[in-house]
Order: structure tokens, then C-alpha cells, then sequence
């Protein structure tokens, strides 16, 4: 199963083509992953290691020890349970459904879940009360 020698240049420029390829499509992907988290992510003062952050305003906790739940949606546990919080200058709560922020107003009362997420909750409840009968 020998190759010749043209057959071997052939399969190596490909090799090499491939490589190149991948290479430029691996420093777009590094561009748009570091477009995406500037504004999410703080540089340690200790040599430059990027660390995930939590989302509101003036929050110093260091994610790296935070449960994994916490650092995918940049929240510490703190903050994940407050009843109003600084996000974007706006007064804000972590919704436990949708995994994000709301204004407060898109809550009732002391509730940890949007009136959007509850209300389709409830729907999806109602139906199936609806179907078994």
C-alpha cells in the first residue's frame, strides 16, 4: 500500500490547506467569543487570567469558586436571590426561570419567576388539567 511521491505531495498540500483553513475559522470563533464577553468578564490583577463576573453593578465576588449554575448565567448567589438588584442602571431581578434579569416591575410581589414565565407555566398546567378530563 505504497504511495508515490506526487500522491504524498498531493495528500500533504490538502493537509496543509485544511490546517489553514481551520486555523482562520478557530481566530473568528476567538473574535466573536471575545466580542461577546468584553463587557462580562473582569482580568484579575494577578498576571491577566480572565474570570467570569456577576452582572450587577459595582458586585467585587470572585466567580471562580461559585457553583457552575452561577458562573454560566454571571450571577454570584448573593445576588441570584435578591429582591432588586443594579443591572444596567436599571432596578432589577434575577428570574429563576428564564435565567436573566427583569425590571422589577415584571414581578409580583416577593415572587423569584417573571409574570411572562409563570403565566405560560400556568398554561401548560391548565392543559394538561384540561386533557385528563
Amino acid at each position: 500500500m505504497e504511495t508515490s511521491k506526487a500522491e504524498g505531495k498531493r495528500v500533504a498540500k490538502v493537509a496543509t490547506l485544511v490546517k489553514g483553513e481551520e486555523d482562520r475559522e478557530d481566530e473568528d470563533d476567538k473574535n466573536k467569543k471575545r466580542a461577546l464577553t468584553l463587557t462580562t468578564i473582569r482580568e484579575s490583577s494577578a498576571g491577566g487570567s480572565v474570570q467570569p463576573c456577576c452582572q450587577v453593578q459595582d458586585c467585587t465576588v470572585d466567580m471562580a469558586g461559585a457553583k457552575p449554575y452561577h458562573r454560566r448565567h454571571k450571577v454570584c448567589e448573593f445576588h441570584f436571590k435578591a429582591p432588586a438588584v443594579l443591572v444596567a442602571g436599571l432596578q432589577q431581578r434575577f428570574c429563576q426561570q428564564c435565567s436573566r434579569f427583569h425590571e422589577v416591575s415584571e414581578f409580583d410581589e416577593s415572587k423569584r419567576s417573571c409574570r411572562g414565565r409563570l403565566a405560560m407555566h400556568n398554561e401548560r398546567r391548565r392543559k394538561s388539567l384540561n386533557d385528563s378530563r
